[in-house]
C-alpha cells in the first residue's frame, strides 16, 4: 500500500543548558503563539523530560514546513543561545523530502521516507 498523504514533520531534540529551562519555555510560548497562525501547520508542541525538551511539529506539505521555520528563524537562534539539538529527524514522502533536502542541510537531519500509511 502506498500512501498519497504530502504531509512532512519535523523533530527537534533539544538538550537544554543548566538553568535555562524556565526561559526556554518561555520561549516556547512564542514559538506556538506564532506557529498558530500559520495556514498549512497541522499540529504543534512541546513536550519536556527534565531538561530535554521535543518540538512535536507537522505541515501539509514541504512548503508549509519551510514556511514555518521562515517564520520562526529569529526565535529558533534564540533557543539555540541556551539549547542544543542533538537530534533532527523529518518524516514525509519522497517528494516533499526532496524540496528540504537543500534548505535543511545546515542542521544535518535524518530523513525518514514515509512510504505506507494515511491520514484522515
Amino acid at each position: 500500500m502506498s500512501t498519497h498523504d504530502r504531509c512532512c514533520s519535523i523533530a527537534p531534540y533539544f538538550k537544554i543548558a543548566e538553568g535555562q529551562i524556565d526561559q526556554f519555555k518561555q520561549l516556547c510560548e512564542q514559538f506556538v503563539a506564532r506557529s498558530s497562525v500559520e495556514p498549512k501547520c497541522l499540529y504543534y508542541g512541546f513536550s519536556f523530560n527534565g531538561s530535554e525538551a521535543y518540538c512535536r511539529e507537522g505541515y501539509e506539505d514541504a512548503e508549509g514546513l519551510l514556511a514555518h521555520l521562515n517564520n520562526v528563524g529569529d526565535l529558533l537562534q534564540r533557543a539555540l543561545e541556551m539549547a542544543e539539538i542533538v537530534r533532527l529527524e523529518i518524516h514525509g514522502p519522497e517528494e516533499e523530502l526532496q524540496k528540504l533536502y537543500q534548505p535543511l542541510a545546515q542542521y544535518n537531519p535524518q530523513y525518514f521516507v514515509l512510504e505506507h500509511g494515511f491520514r484522515r
